[in-house]
């Protein structure tokens, strides 16, 4: 698999195309006005220039003045532009995630700082997506606590959380409140066609999946059994584990209020991990 982190787009590339907050601006200008910036009084596309220390571009016709950052995370932000945009890089530039104490080191903003611009942009990265079809693996886990926990009665201290992978597709993961039918069974006919093969273990919260119009396969994790035939749950587990080491190597813990915004990180990393584009630009695309 290309890796498509970092390879495609250094920090050179980055210094070059966004050597100062000038040219960050520039870049968000045209990024979110391709065709130029209709000018609401002149009834036209108008020619505009940049006003000194202010985000804003104004009409050379009128004066109307436009602010690309508005509506954006950068919008009424203190923290320069390019501070900015090295936060979405050293996000986007690897698999594991980044941690706000090391991005105050690199930028010099405050940790309380780094940590919002990191929350804002991970509020970006929740996608959408069509409904699973063909093989499809689920399964469930949980993340955090201060000591190891099985599932159930054992996970004290732990956060629940739900996954659904489409073989050589995407993944969509959901903090829940418990691992019941009742609580699972919603997010599975939600985002998977009837008919789809489902993958899982031997929970029991699975037991009905035949029942409700889905040719369902299991494997017995109880019994060692770990692969049967095409019947396995390997995708998704190994994303748990990239997750769960992420977590307790970058980040050491995080709060059940703010897991959901770290799952959708992974799993934008993970859903864009062949395309073309560098993460980096997909990263600044949700802007």
């Amino acid at each position: 698999m290309k890796d498509n982190l970092i390879a495609k787009y250094t920090v050179e590339d980055f210094e070059r195309e966004f050597p100062n907050d000038d040219a960050c601006l520039e870049w968000l200008k045209n990024y979110r006005f391709p065709n130029g910036i209709h000018c609401p009084i002149c009834d036209k596309i108008t020619k505009r220039h940049k006003i000194t220390n202010r985000h804003c571009y104004k009409c050379d016709n009128c004066g109307h003045e436009v602010y690309p950052t508005s509506g954006t995370i950068f919008h009424k932000s203190s923290t320069p532009l390019k501070i900015w945009l090295e936060a979405i890089f050293w996000m986007s530039a690897t698999r594991s995630g980044h941690s706000a104490k090391e991005l105050q080191r690199k930028t010099g903003v405050t940790y309380k700082t780094a940590w919002r611009m990191f929350k804002e942009i991970r509020n970006l990265l929740d996608e959408k997506y069509p409904t699973f079809m063909g093989e499809v693996e689920v399964d469930e886990t949980y993340i955090g606590g201060i000591r190891r926990g099985t599932r159930g009665r054992g996970a004290q201290g732990k956060t629940a959380v739900a996954g659904i992978i489409q073989r050589k597709g995407n993944i969509v993961t959901k903090v829940v409140p418990n691992v019941k039918r009742s609580t699972i069974t919603p997010i599975i006919t939600s985002n998977v066609a009837r008919d789809t093969i489902i993958y899982t273990d031997e929970f029991p919260t699975y037991d009905h999946l035949t029942y409700i119009g889905f040719k369902h396969e299991r494997i017995n994790h109880r019994a060692k059994q770990y692969v049967r035939g095409r019947a396995h749950t390997n995708n998704i587990e190994g994303f748990w584990s990239q997750v769960k080491r992420g977590i307790s190597g970058v980040y050491h813990s995080v709060s059940p209020k703010y897991l959901q915004s770290y799952l959708n990180e992974y799993a934008f990393r993970y859903n864009h991990r062949k395309d073309e584009i560098p993460m980096f630009k997909l990263f600044l695309n949700q802007i």
